[in-house]
């Protein structure tokens, strides 16, 4: 039987691949890739040649059986997203479940996801969180918000760095203007940066200087024994 391999590939620097991630990717008969030409360019830095195959958002519907049908026959696939571990906001879990389905094996090898060094950073507790990934644009974004303003946890999220101001502007709303944050930008890459501060200042910052790269939000839980503002100054 075959198996399916789930690699994590580098968010900045492409030397943070590991070495297994590269032996693995060099043994395979097929490396599923988000985006073929990344891909590529990624196998070329590495030293590895392999056969690519596209496997993407727009696809994975209709490409996930058959897939999925060819490594329980036999063989060994890996897949890949642009940047860090497949299925963490990236396509990934479709393919999963559906080897699983068929009874077929997967493997899933530790790597680089961009959260995990943005919540290291973010001086916020981290013995517990949750992770929230992308919001929705539109259609429930509010009631999703809303329903967070008692989670007591480090919340993760993801964004595009022209709706960051909108994010930490909605969440400063909902959870007041002096709940701790962090933003973390281009992580392990040349420009890499994390800066800290309330809500409030961090809305303040990125509306004068505006973002660039792929951003980590993480923000402090809620804690009901802390004063909000408005209360302290009662």
């Amino acid at each position: 039987m075959g198996k399916l391999y789930l690699v994590p590939t580098p968010v900045g620097n492409m030397d943070d691949i590991t070495l297994r991630a590269i032996k693995v990717l060099g043994e395979v008969s097929l490396v599923l890739a988000e985006d073929t030409r990344r891909a590529g360019m990624l196998l070329k830095h590495i030293g590895v040649e392999a056969r690519l195959f596209s496997h993407h958002k727009f696809n994975e519907h209709q490409t996930a059986v058959s897939l999925a049908s060819r490594i329980v026959a036999g063989e060994a696939m890996a897949l890949i997203t642009d940047a860090g571990t497949p299925g963490i906001s990236d396509p990934g879990f479709l393919l999963v479940r559906e080897v699983v389905r068929q009874g077929g094996d997967v493997e899933c090898l530790p790597g680089a996801t961009a959260f995990v060094p943005a919540l290291v950073c973010s001086a916020l507790p981290c013995e517990r969180f949750c992770f929230e990934g992308f919001l929705p644009h539109k259609k429930g974004r509010q009631t999703r918000i809303a329903a967070l303003k008692e989670e007591e946890r480090t919340m993760i999220f993801y964004e595009s760095p022209h709706r960051l101001v909108r994010l930490l502007q909605e969440l400063s709303a909902a959870f007041g203007e002096t709940r701790l944050a962090s933003v973390s930008r281009e992580i392990s890459k040349v420009h890499e940066e994390t800066r800290r501060g309330t809500l409030q200042e961090l809305s303040q910052h990125f509306a004068d200087v505006p973002p660039k790269g792929e951003i980590a939000v993480c923000v402090e839980g809620h804690n009901p024994k802390r004063k909000t503002k408005e209360q302290a100054d009662d």
